[in-house]
């Protein structure tokens, strides 16, 4: 799963790290671009040596760096990290988003509780938080399955702290 618990430390009791999960590792990523372009150039050997290549090239750059752009575009929007910090006096979450953007919210874990809307959300399952009257998401990069657990998971978290 694409969230951990981290192990308690003198400032809270229990932390959530989430990110989102990547399908596509960086070793891959660079080994797509290479077979790409391998595969791509394997016809273009017949025409080596001829005017034609000039007039094929330009599509072969325009193509690999297409896809290069495409991938890379999608790392860097993928660059999210929430953290939920409990303690027994205070919930904090930051949520570091693409491009450098942080969110912080802070609130009383006695009064915050979990939803779970299965339909009406951006996505299905939309897991939020509510309290300080506020209510804000968390993990809407999960999937369905997941954010029903970790909808439970922080349930009893959160009772316990109470």
């Amino acid at each position: 799963m694409p969230y951990e618990w981290l192990p308690p430390t003198p400032d809270s009791q229990a932390r959530l790290h989430l990110w989102p999960y990547r399908s596509l590792p960086r070793r891959g990523f660079v080994l797509f671009i290479g077979a790409t372009c391998a595969l791509i150039a394997v016809p273009m050997l017949a025409v080596l040596g001829s005017p034609v290549l000039w007039g094929i090239l330009p599509f072969f750059i325009v193509a690999v760096w297409g896809m290069w752009f495409a991938l890379s575009r999608s790392y860097r929007d993928a660059e999210i990290v929430e953290d939920l910090t409990l303690d027994r006096d205070s919930l904090a979450l930051t949520r570091h988003g693409p491009r450098g953007a942080r969110q912080d919210w802070q609130a009383n874990p006695y009064w915050v509780t979990v939803h779970l809307h299965p339909t009406g959300g951006p996505v299905p399952n939309y897991l939020t938080l509510k309290g300080n009257g506020r209510e804000v998401e968390l993990g809407a990069f999960l999937s369905e399955e997941e954010r029903m657990v970790l909808r439970d998971e922080l349930q009893t978290r959160l009772a316990a702290l109470r």
